[in-house]
């Protein structure tokens, strides 16, 4: 037997002892099981140690993402210090002068910088308004096609141009909208005159973001079709048998029901509202002129980098960063007011 009554010489009953002669060894085992399954409990039921053995390959797979983040996002933080100097790439950072916030006053006094940030934020404000809710009218039609054939196909379409570079695509807006592109060809066909949309600095919004919109807006629906993957379809279901029709569905419970992801998308879209583009600005810069095609990214690199003041560029640069940094937090506070989660859970 595992155990023994054992009793007194007066014949009362006594505790149960283990086979090894030790009476409080059952209730130490006890007492030991039950603080290992709250310590296991008070972590989700599997302690640190159980979880880093389970998730070893996932963590594995993810070192090169976390490799090229520091790399490229952390170790670049320690060049703003030349912000505060009258940096020279031959002595180096530790050796070039200290400026302060020269750089900084010179900066806010500089009329092309404050024409680069108007600009900036003028297409940003465009670009939110007019492309942010593309994705979402995309996801929402894809998600009614019945065929699983033809949605994959769609999908397959309007995902193609993300991979295309910015050159080829404004290539193709060229060979259709420029002077000697297709729309000019029909409009001389039929005696109109003509329009060169690409050179035009007042149509440059719209046209910077018709060309966001046909390479991004494909790729943008992704995180939108998991969030409609992830509503209940038994909500749909009880919704038709109470008579509620297409519309009144997506209203009541596919808006909802995407609403936090949307949320997130706006607070990183407004966190990035002083990065509208590099690339798509600094090509077609020459065709519409640097009043209407400079933002902060081609500012820091026409006036600071191209001239050799480095400091300049790092100046703005790190102003842009700190607006950045302070807009999404503005937004993800506003979403906190708003009771979503936002970035992350208040």
């Amino acid at each position: 037997m595992a155990a023994i009554i054992t009793g007194k010489a007066d014949g009362t009953p006594g505790k149960p002892a283990a086979a090894d002669g030790d009476p409080d060894k059952g209730s130490r085992d006890g007492r030991n099981k039950g603080s290992r399954k709250a310590k296991s409990t008070a972590h989700g039921g599997l302690t640190w140690r159980v979880r880093l053995r389970r998730d070893k390959s996932l963590l594995l797979m993810t070192l090169p993402a976390v490799a090229l983040l520091l790399v490229f996002n952390y170790a670049p933080l320690f060049g703003l210090v030349t912000a505060f100097e009258y940096y020279d790439p031959l002595v180096g950072v530790r050796n070039s002068d200290f400026a302060g916030l020269e750089q900084f006053r010179q900066l806010f006094h500089d009329p092309l910088f404050w024409g680069a940030l108007r600009n900036t934020l003028f297409l940003s404000s465009v670009q939110i308004v007019l492309f942010f809710p593309v994705p979402i009218a995309l996801a929402l039609m894809l998600n009614t096609v019945i065929s699983e054939r033809l949605r994959n196909f769609v999908q397959s379409i309007v995902y193609l141009p993300h991979f295309f570079s910015w050159v080829l695509t404004i290539t193709v807006f060229q060979q259709m909208l420029g002077g000697a592109g297709v729309l000019n060809q029909f409009l001389r066909r039929h005696s109109i005159g003509t329009w060169d949309v690409m050179t035009d600095p007042h149509t440059f919004a719209l046209l910077i973001t018709s060309q966001a919109v046909w390479k991004e807006a494909g790729w943008g629906i992704i995180v939108f079709l998991a969030a409609l993957a992830a509503i209940d379809q038994n909500q749909y279901e009880a919704a038709a048998v109470d008579g509620a029709g297409r519309w009144r569905r997506m209203w009541h419970i596919t808006l909802p029901g995407m609403r936090g992801v949307i949320v997130l998308m706006l607070v990183l879209r407004l966190g990035n509202a002083l990065t509208v583009g590099f690339e798509q600005f600094l090509i077609q810069r020459g065709a519409v002129g640097h009043d209407a095609a400079d933002v902060l990214d081609t500012f820091s690199f026409y006036y600071g980098i191209a001239t050799n003041n480095y400091s300049y560029g790092a100046a703005a640069g790190l102003f842009k960063s700190v607006i950045s940094l302070l807009l999404i937090w503005g937004a993800n506070r506003l979403a906190h007011s708003f009771g979503e989660d936002g970035l992350y859970r208040k």
